[in-house]
């Protein structure tokens, strides 16, 4: 015979069960209040020490001013950074837990400080060789406070979505963050370079602009004179980056970027400040489609320094690290005007000069693609190396000549020795021709200095 369903036992469990559920729901709905309050109070306290942040300011360049307002800057600011550091330990980023009426007056905050007119720099870079970066190194006074700001924009950007960040980050935004590469602190330059990479790296429909706008900024300094701007090599290094993760084949943007914006680079008087990072944006190109050597190559030589030492020194260094990924038939196709301009480097009045690109010749990739195409290249080589060993000033550029000309000797017996001859037969040529317009000279000069006398000798005492 069945229980009954009825009987006191069930009913008491029935009515223990609705007990315990109901506490519970007291007990979560208690709990979350708790929770609702905590938040909402360190939401109070978050947006308190945001408008302590912007309400004060300070002039860093008033040596007279008082420091208590900066000092007092920097503790709210850290008191800020606190909370958000500790909510990325916790796996919880500030973009889920913090609403608009927090994350409005804060970006609102970043900007009112860090987007700033900048001082005028203090050293022109067109004078600064490739490794000296303390000579341009401007430590700014406002860094204490500044790095704190940056620090804040950082763990924003590094821990918000996409669709969050996006409505706070706008092309304004971006032109604002490259005005500030200008700076010649290289602290805020590098604090720039990632807050800039990560943007770039999460708001996928700013892409396009970012990339313009940065190619703006070279080529307002290319070709509007304005070489005084300290953050070229960083915005380089972001695009070394960028151009790492382009797909293959190449857009045509990408290679009309190259062309016209990175070669261009090349030209100005400054470009050893940033030399390194524009070898490696270009040699990143041609990593990707080999073919970009040859035009890569004729853009270097089109922009060639006339009378920058310095320069020729870092761009010889450039074609050869160019040479040794070219395949032949690419190399044929620019071995004459490359082995020109390169004996013309050897043949040069300065040392350094000279001697870098000798050096080249100690490459092995370089020879033997020069072999390659001997009968081009070995009439203007050999003509270049007899001219140095006959009249170069530097003994330490002579020996090298004298080494270089062994060694093609060797590899070349033949075409050596026909083009020593034609450059003698030229030579002797050259040497005839120059006679004779001497001795042209001289019967002119003796014509005219006859008239003058006979004319003279024929006037009236």
């Amino acid at each position: 015979m069945g229980a009954n369903s009825n009987s006191p036992k069930s009913s008491s469990v029935k009515k223990m069960k609705s007990n315990t559920l109901k506490s519970l729901l007291q007990h979560d709905s208690m709990h979350s209040g708790i929770r609702l309050l905590h938040r909402s109070s360190e939401h109070d306290k978050i947006l308190s020490l945001i408008s302590c942040c912007a309400y004060y300011t300070y002039a860093f360049s008033d040596p007279s001013s008082s420091e208590s307002p900066l000092l007092h800057s920097f503790i709210k600011l850290l008191a800020v950074l606190k909370p958000m550091a500790k909510g990325k330990g916790q796996g919880q980023g500030p973009g889920p837990c913090l609403p608009d009426e927090i994350l409005s007056p804060l970006f609102t905050m970043t900007q009112d400080h860090l987007f700033r007119p900048l001082p005028p720099p203090n050293t022109s870079i067109t004078c600064i060789l490739p490794d000296d970066d303390d000579l341009i190194a401007t430590p700014s006074a406002a860094w204490p406070h500044l790095q704190h700001v940056y620090d804040i924009l950082l763990c924003l950007v590094a821990n918000m979505d996409s669709k969050t960040l996006g409505e706070y980050i706008k092309e304004s935004f971006i032109l604002n963050l490259l005005a500030l590469f200008k700076s010649d602190d290289p602290r805020e330059r590098e604090r720039l370079k990632n807050v800039y990479h990560r943007i770039y790296s999460k708001l996928h429909g700013l892409r396009s602009f970012m990339r313009k706008a940065m190619n703006d900024v070279f080529l307002h300094y290319t070709f509007e004179g304005d070489e005084r701007h300290a953050g070229i090599g960083d915005l380089l290094e972001i695009c070394g980056t960028i151009i790492n993760g382009f797909s293959v084949p190449l857009k045509e943007e990408h290679r009309i970027f190259l062309m016209r914006v990175l070669m261009p680079l090349h030209r100005p008087k400054g470009m050893q400040a940033y030399h390194k990072q524009l070898a490696y944006c270009v040699y990143q190109f041609v990593q990707k489609e080999p073919l970009l050597g040859v035009a890569v190559v004729r853009g270097i030589l089109r922009y060639w320094p006339i009378t920058n030492c310095q320069k020729e020194v870092v761009l010889i260094g450039e074609l050869e690290d160019l040479v040794e990924n070219m395949e032949i038939l690419e190399y044929k196709a620019v071995a004459l005007p490359l082995c020109k301009r390169i004996t013309k480097c050897f043949n040069s009045p300065n040392s350094q000069v000279a001697e870098r690109a000798l050096y080249m010749w100690n490459n092995e990739r370089f020879v033997k693609m020069a072999l390659q195409a001997a009968e081009e290249v070995l009439p203007v080589v050999v003509g270049g190396m007899e001219e140095n060993l006959r009249g170069h000033w530097s003994k330490s550029v002579r020996q090298l000549t004298q080494n270089v000309k062994e060694m093609l000797v060797e590899m070349e017996p033949l075409l050596y020795s026909s083009c020593l001859s034609q450059f003698h037969h030229s030579r002797s040529e050259a040497e005839t021709r120059r006679q004779e317009r001497w001795e042209r000279l001289e019967m002119e000069f003796n014509a005219i200095q006859f008239i003058q006398e006979y004319l003279t000798s024929s006037l009236p005492d």
